[in-house]
């Protein structure tokens, strides 16, 4: 018995420190997806444009606040080559922005190298710890 409620303890302890990462994806392609329904009431992402710049993908997008309060976010842009691998992921961060009721953010990014041919944009609510 002593086990398992450590077992328990372990567990809840590692999950309360797992990354809060659902929220909503549009990519340069057109496809978008989402994996928190509640957050994608709050907030839309449109406007996902790419477009070259100096040799390298410039992507663009819309952050849309659909409420009427302020909401922190977080943001990032995710860069792949022609046969789908990452570009530099590590090294990009999240980025933290705050909209105000139904305030619009246009958010861009350049591609890390010339390599990029496309790219997703991640929204997500932003946690404190």
């Amino acid at each position: 018995m002593k086990k398992i409620l450590i077992g328990l303890l372990v567990a809840s302890a590692v999950a309360a420190c797992a990354p809060h990462t659902a929220g909503v994806m549009a990519d340069s392609n057109g496809q978008v997806r989402v994996d928190n329904n509640s957050f994608a009431r709050e907030v839309q992402v449109a406007n996902i444009m790419a477009r070259p710049e100096g040799g390298f993908l410039r992507g663009t997008g819309t952050i849309i606040s659909q409420v009427s309060t302020d909401l922190r976010l977080q943001y990032k842009f995710t860069w792949f080559d022609v046969s789908g691998m990452t570009i530099d992921d590590e090294g990009v961060s999240w980025k933290s922005v705050k909209l105000h009721g139904k305030q619009q953010l246009q958010v861009s990014a350049v591609a890390p190298n010339a390599n990029a041919a496309r790219f997703e944009l991640y929204v997500r609510k932003a946690f404190s710890n």
